[in-house]
């Protein structure tokens, strides 16, 4: 099957990367590669690739460090990042989520669960750009929130929402008062094939709530449920 997607492979492990870009362009994929920090910053700014399947632990400018540069240039700031990691530690995943990253793969992995990943990102994409045809704009006291732009606004100043948080957001904002599980905000937000956990969205939330200020009382916890947005 062709794609019309690019993915960037940014690992300084020559053999691993030659195995992803093997499997990639089998499935139909654009692949472009990269063996460290540096490389890859220049490559994602000249290609402009649709996804980006980052390795954390490499010499002189890590993967986190690559995310942050990454999230802060126009032409990157939303394309999504998905981290490998030899650290599988659960506040390393954690650091991760809250740089930025759309999902987090521990080495060692199968070529096949890194695919499925890719595709389950891209297949949310797709979802949310079909919905931008509802609800484009959505406004509650001093928030708005803008789907084609991209854009939040809280009393008439444009807050940096990364993507998940934008797109959780605008999720609860769409269904005011309702009442989400976490695990269906999983799947609303992350898709059916995310392997995500619980406190994914409480990493995010948390972030939402900060960005909102004085607002953030209408993200609600819903004791033994999850979270909802409402004024009351």
């Amino acid at each position: 099957m062709k794609h019309r997607n690019s993915i960037l492979c940014v690992d300084d492990e020559e053999d691993l990367l030659e195995i992803l870009s093997y499997n990639l362009k089998k499935d139909g994929y654009s692949v472009f590669t990269a063996t460290n920090g540096e490389s890859a910053i220049e490559k994602a700014e000249k290609v402009k690739p649709d996804l980006i399947v980052l390795d954390i632990m490499m010499d002189e400018l890590d993967g986190f460090e690559v995310c942050k540069i990454l999230r802060g240039k126009e032409a990157t700031k939303d394309t999504p990042i998905i981290f490998l990691s030899a650290k599988s530690e659960e506040i390393d995943e954690i650091l991760g989520l809250e740089l930025g990253a759309d999902d987090y793969i521990t080495k060692p992995f199968s070529p096949r669960k890194v695919l499925a990943k890719i595709r389950a990102i891209f297949r949310r994409i797709s979802i949310d750009k079909a919905e931008k045809n509802h609800l484009d704009v959505i406004n509650v006291k001093g928030i708005e929130i803008n789907f084609p732009n991209f854009t939040v606004t809280i009393d008439d100043k444009e807050k940096k929402f990364l993507r998940k948080e934008f797109q959780l957001l605008y999720h609860l904002m769409k269904h005011p008062r309702r009442a989400f599980s976490r695990d269906e905000l999983l799947d609303s937000v992350w898709g059916d094939d995310a392997y995500f956990t619980d406190r994914t969205v409480d990493v995010h939330v948390a972030k939402i709530r900060k960005k909102l200020g004085n607002y953030s009382v209408y993200l609600r916890t819903v004791q033994g449920i999850g979270y909802k947005f409402s004024e009351f």
